[in-house]
């Protein structure tokens, strides 16, 4: 009877329970590409953009105004005044900017649309000469634009914001002081 026990005590406790490997949530085929498509994978961008813009401007304007008075007294007396104003202004100027800016970085999905599409986060930091320079990227990108090698440009990206700011004694130096933006502000 002890032995009935002890068989039916092991076989109700060993009973063996199957869970399946199998997830459909994040089954990838052996031969499947291994590209982003949940949130929390990598995917990396390639920043290539490039812009210019340039416009110019030609203004002259002259004005003349005159005044001219004389009063003729009766003892043959002529007293006579003139004013006079006159003024031009001429003037003109151009902006031409030019802006390039190529970057590598690798980001995060942070989001999977209805549509697919992949809403993707991230930022990088790099300090080259005690010059902190920091890139944040957000987008959205289909994930046919994706390429095999689980890579996108920033080209492809919809609802793009990358911001590129550096941070140091250069770019210090290339920002205007406070007194000349109160100057510029007063148009002095």
């Amino acid at each position: 009877m002890n032995r009935l026990l002890l068989l039916l005590g092991l076989a109700l406790a060993g009973a063996a329970r199957a869970d399946s490997l199998y997830d459909e949530r994040t089954y990838r085929a052996l031969a499947a590409d291994h590209k982003a498509f949940r949130v929390g994978d990598l995917i990396t961008v390639q920043v290539y953009e490039i812009s210019s813009a340039s416009s110019s401007t030609d203004t002259a304007t002259q004005r003349r105004n005159g005044l001219d008075a004389s009063l003729r007294l009766l003892d043959g007396k002529q007293w006579g005044a003139a004013a006079g104003v006159t003024g031009e202004f001429a003037g003109g100027g151009s902006t031409q900017r030019t802006n390039r800016l190529l970057a590598t970085l690798t980001v995060s999905v942070r989001e999977v649309l209805a549509t697919g599409d992949l809403v993707l986060g991230g930022e990088q930091l790099l300090t080259v000469n005690e010059e902190q320079h920091r890139v944040n990227l957000a987008g959205r990108v289909r994930p046919q634009d994706v390429s095999s090698d689980n890579v996108v440009l920033s080209t492809r990206l919809a609802d793009a914001r990358i911001d590129y700011v550096g941070d140091g004694d250069l770019s210090q130096r290339q920002r205007r002081s406070w007194w000349r933006k109160l100057l510029d502000w007063m148009g002095l």
